[in-house]
């Protein structure tokens, strides 16, 4: 059983059919990348698993159970976690207050100092400025807290949408040493990127949309070898 099925969904914004008929599965332990141009549905996928938005058809089923009409702040109970694009921390609370904002639908409150020390142990600046107000913080630091912010909830999926999007290079291969860090711990990561071959390089599958469809998905590693996503994603000629 997958840890994770999108069967069929159908998103639309307003009358605007952003997804048409998307479905793909998501293994317990893997890393699944969504590849594709801007516009090609990848955010929104993202944010109809994660309950913000509902399909108008189609079934998103979690180890087995149908999740499609779960609100989006019931998801969140069953250690789904999701890092938006931008990544929406709470500008006018410190470091200290995103991060224990992020375990507020946990029960096991016991277990908080330890996830805590993980945290600080893959983002030893959020230790640094735990003090400072998260909106002073730079970009790659914001990227750092909300994705700090997640795994305080103790996710068993997180979902990324372009964890590296605004950031420099060096942050960029820090990032993605950080969420296979993630993943080797026990985490299953779904993950949105524009940076086709860096999300590749380190995902077990990926998929590619475009215009709201599936049309490609096969093993990250014949995705890389694949002469069309070469030429559209990848940039080689």
């Amino acid at each position: 059983m997958a840890m994770l099925e999108v069967n069929d969904i159908h998103t639309y914004y307003g009358n605007i059919q952003a997804l048409n008929g998307v479905s793909l599965k998501v293994e317990q332990g893997e890393i699944v990348t969504l590849i594709g141009a801007n516009g090609a549905g990848k955010t929104t996928t993202l944010r109809t698993i994660s309950g913000l938005l509902k399909p108008r058809q189609g079934q998103i089923v979690l180890e087995g159970n149908d999740i499609t009409e779960t609100p989006a702040h019931d998801i969140v109970y069953k250690r789904i976690a999701m890092v938006p694009e931008g990544r929406g921390v709470f500008a006018r609370l410190t470091v200290a207050e995103n991060l224990d904002l992020g375990a507020y639908s946990r029960s096991d409150r016991k277990n908080l100092a330890g996830d805590l020390e993980r945290v600080f142990s893959l983002f030893p600046r959020l230790q640094e400025r735990q003090k400072q107000y998260a909106g002073t913080l730079s970009g790659g630091e914001q990227q750092m807290l909300a994705m700090g912010r997640a795994i305080m909830s103790n996710p068993r999926l997180l979902l990324l949408d372009e964890p590296s999007m605004g950031l420099a290079p060096v942050l960029v291969d820090l990032i993605f040493d950080i969420i296979q860090q993630i993943n080797k711990e026990g985490v299953t990561i779904l993950l949105v990127e524009q940076n086709a071959l860096m999300a590749l390089s380190i995902a077990n599958r990926g998929y590619v949309l475009q215009s709201g469809e599936i049309l490609l998905s096969d093993t990250a590693e014949s995705l890389k070898n694949n002469e069309m996503v070469q030429k559209a994603y990848l940039g080689i000629e």
